[in-house]
């Protein structure tokens, strides 16, 4: 104990006639606060690549959509989305998401919108569109510009938001946030929207 002192003595001492305190602090202040965020950059860093490497993209999708889509898939093109939907008579289901950041967004894509149950009812009445914002995942300008004004367009305010419209664009069914009436039940409400 005793040497413990002796030596912080020196080295107070040591400090104090070399630089004097206050320059022996104003001295290595900078160099520890580079330290501290070189730290934390790395930090964050690894955090980021963790959560991407951890994300994987849920359902299939692609830009244009052949006139009869295979079942279960999902296009981000409004534009032919509404074209298949009005050719096909059927409704155009718009999932408005953040799917590699809303965890209700994973939540309701694997308690609902990947079910065989679902897929089977879309195949042979809806048309499947993914309105997504996603924060990791790359998206072009376009899609990512079209996404915005289908947003404002639908007063989205919160994600998941789920918009079902007719043939004609009218929107005959909604439901914000995460569904919890179970498959049954949100396969009940796409059914009534359909027949009217």
């Amino acid at each position: 104990m005793e040497r413990a002192r002796v030596a912080a003595t020196c080295a107070a001492t040591w400090i104090d006639r070399s630089f004097g305190v206050k320059k022996f602090i104003t001295a290595i202040r900078l160099p520890i606060f580079f330290l501290a965020i070189a730290i934390a950059l790395v930090i964050a860093a690894h955090r980021n690549e963790a959560k991407t490497a951890a994300q994987k993209e849920t359902r299939p999708t692609q830009l244009a959509p052949a006139p009869n889509s295979p079942i279960g898939t999902w296009t981000t093109d409004y534009k032919r989305a509404q074209e298949e939907a009005k050719a096909s008579h059927k409704l155009l289901l718009l999932d408005f998401t953040g799917s590699d950041w809303c965890g209700f967004c994973i939540q309701l894509d694997k308690a609902i919108l990947q079910q065989p149950q679902f897929r089977d009812y879309a195949s042979k009445n809806l048309v499947l569109m993914e309105v997504d914002f996603p924060r990791s995942k790359a998206q072009s300008a376009e899609t990512r510009k079209q996404n915005m004004e289908l947003a404002r367009r639908y007063q989205i305010e919160g994600f998941p938001t789920l918009v079902v419209l007719n043939g004609k664009g009218k929107t005959v069914w909604r439901y914000d946030g995460l569904y919890q009436g179970g498959i049954a039940a949100f396969l009940a409400e796409l059914d009534k929207a359909r027949k009217g």
